[in-house]
């Protein structure tokens, strides 16, 4: 275990989370959206975001290995975010014969945009980057003590 993996570590996290973050306002944002994107000429509604995050640079197999063994004190590598990926969850269909994005039955697409959902991941995420910004305090007010110690 190197001196600064738990800060590594706690930033990881706080860039993941806060990524989340935006990917969550950018979801609320869009909600009704019906032209989010267009596709063979026509518009398709804004699709919903998710963010995917793995455990940075070792697979499983790995980081227990890692962990069974007592001698290394692993501490994992972090998070990293894999990417961001377009929820493939069906469009709701809403009846607004007067929408101009209205289908000849006077349907529209809406986005699969739950606000809830989206609350309850904001929720999550703000929780998650509070936990790590106090991982990082504390990390850091044990590195001060250690160095009062060596005074």
């Amino acid at each position: 275990m190197g001196m600064f993996d738990a800060l590594n570590n706690s930033a990881s996290a706080l860039t993941a989370q806060r990524l989340k973050m935006d990917v969550v306002s950018s979801n609320i944002a869009n909600a009704d959206s019906t032209r989010g994107k267009l596709v063979n000429g026509k518009w398709e509604p804004y699709r919903r975001k998710m963010v995917v995050t793995e455990p940075n640079g070792s697979s499983f197999n790995t980081m227990f290995q890692t962990a069974v063994d007592s001698r290394s004190g692993g501490t994992g590598g972090g998070v990293k975010v894999d990417g961001i990926v377009d929820d493939q969850t069906p469009f709701k269909m809403v009846y607004q014969p007067d929408h101009p994005d209205a289908d000849k039955n006077g349907y529209i697409k809406l986005p699969n945009v739950d606000p809830l959902k989206e609350m309850v991941d904001l929720v999550s995420s703000t929780r998650s980057y509070e936990a790590n910004v106090t991982a990082l305090n504390a990390a850091k007010g044990m590195y001060l003590k250690a160095l009062e110690i060596g005074r």
